[in-house]
């Protein structure tokens, strides 16, 4: 592919939280975007439309329209739709054209994605995302995976992304980004879990001092305060994100008992959510507490509500 990276078509796949971010990056460069999501026509629609238009961004109405006029496409969906974008945008593809699956994926899913992409003319490099993305932005680390990626990282250096090659060999990239949200993603729903039932017991200021005297290096009460609102706000994304981590503990030959409870915690917390136990998502009171002991309240108060009901 001749064209210089900056003067690419950059299709993105998701116009959600990161797809909205990459746009708002990409177009400061003045790269042209353009973007697709299956919210479209639905009742985020118009938000989605405002905020595109404020940002110079294309929307197109399909994968096809996108991967057919894309130099690159960014895949930045929920996990387990990741295999379904290499489907739906295959048979469009043009020769060379680069799909950069940023996707939490496991490592079998990617590769079922690669083989798609790879039989129908497309370059597919994975991308695993190594932490929170809204406070680097396009900037957040990026492992790199595939026989491409290592064409490809310098090409996305110049666009502005902080991307490095993990391996030439498809699936290291996203096992070691898997690997890691046992950990983290648990540590999520450990917290919640721990945090509200000392709530319930009042015992929660002895607990966090207990930590706080094993792991002084930890601010246990802000860290709390940011897992509870992550998790209520994407709470939905993550238990998929952890459903395709215990495939990947699957894939090693393990049975997946931490990454299988912490997807039920985090689905069961995006439950509550939409429930409206903790506000109305829009609205300044949803997830944004600094104290996590509101949220567990509500989650108590809602539990409460349950018991007295008999359900």
């Amino acid at each position: 592919m001749k064209a210089k990276p900056l003067t690419w078509t950059v299709g993105l796949i998701g116009y959600g939280e990161v797809g909205r971010i990459l746009a708002e990056d990409l177009r400061a460069l003045d790269v042209r975007v353009t973007a697709h999501d299956r919210k479209l026509g639905g009742a985020q629609e118009a938000a989605l439309r405002e905020h595109a238009k404020a940002g110079g961004v294309f929307l197109v109405d399909s994968h096809a329209e996108l991967a057919a006029n894309a130099d690159l496409i960014i895949s930045a969906v929920t996990a387990s739709q990741a295999v379904a974008v290499a489907e739906a945008c295959a048979p469009a593809i043009r020769p060379g054209t680069w799909l950069l699956d940023f996707n939490s994926a496991s490592p079998g899913a990617k590769r079922r994605a690669a083989e798609l992409i790879d039989a129908a003319g497309g370059r597919y490099v994975e991308g695993a995302v190594m932490t929170s993305i809204p406070p680097y932005r396009i900037k957040v680390p990026l492992l790199l995976g595939g026989a491409g990626a290592a064409e490809l990282a310098p090409l996305l250096l110049e666009l502005g992304f902080d991307a490095k090659v993990a391996s030439e060999r498809l699936g290291v990239a996203s096992a070691t980004k898997m690997c890691r949200s046992v950990m983290i993603k648990g540590l999520e729903a450990m917290v919640i879990e721990s945090f509200t039932a000392a709530r319930a017991h009042g015992v929660e200021d002895a607990v966090i001092a207990s930590l706080h005297e094993t792991f002084p290096g930890i601010d246990w009460e802000a860290q709390a305060a940011y897992f509870f609102q992550r998790v209520i706000e994407h709470g939905r994304r993550r238990s998929e994100e952890v459903r395709e981590v215990a495939e990947t503990v699957r894939e090693a030959g393990l049975t997946p008992w931490s990454a299988s409870g912490t997807a039920e915690r985090q689905a069961w917390m995006a439950d509550l959510a939409d429930h409206g136990v903790f506000g109305q998502r829009g609205s300044a009171a949803f997830a944004r507490s600094a104290d996590w002991r509101i949220e567990a309240d509500r989650i108590l108060a809602r539990l409460g509500q349950q018991t007295d009901q008999g359900t």
